[in-house]
């Protein structure tokens, strides 16, 4: 999957680039972004509801397991593709993500917003 590293079962860490960010990495300030905290008394089918969280943000879904999600957004203007990846954490009961261009140095913040959009997007989600 695009964004994992198979290795260690983390997310791939950012590049130098400022077009990325990751919430596995918190050493890696330039980048970083708080992971989503589940309650501890969660029944939800999280893979489904993140799925679905993706979708209405415009992205499209490239694979899924139970543990993983691998999509990409793109820009309606000069379509620049993003890669999404998401990892669901079943031990410390969190969702990681991590939003990064393919192309280019800057993102101008992209990446970052639509990485707390997501969040947002999908807490609400939950809490109904």
């Amino acid at each position: 999957m695009s964004g994992e590293s198979a290795e260690v079962n983390q997310l791939l860490k950012c590049s130098s680039k400022p077009n990325c960010v990751c919430s596995e990495y918190p050493d890696d300030t330039a980048h970083f972004i708080l992971p989503i905290d589940l309650p501890t008394e969660n029944r939800t089918d999280i893979i489904k509801l993140l799925v679905e969280t993706v979708r209405e943000m415009g992205g499209d879904i490239h694979s899924t397991n139970a543990t993983h999600i691998a999509a990409t957004f793109t820009s309606s203007l000069f379509k620049f593709v993003d890669d999404v990846a998401l990892r669901f954490d079943p031990v410390e009961n969190r969702i990681h993500l991590r939003s990064a261009s393919r192309v280019g140095y800057s993102d101008f913040g992209v990446n970052r917003r639509r990485a707390e959009q997501l969040k947002s997007l999908f807490r609400a989600k939950l809490s109904k």
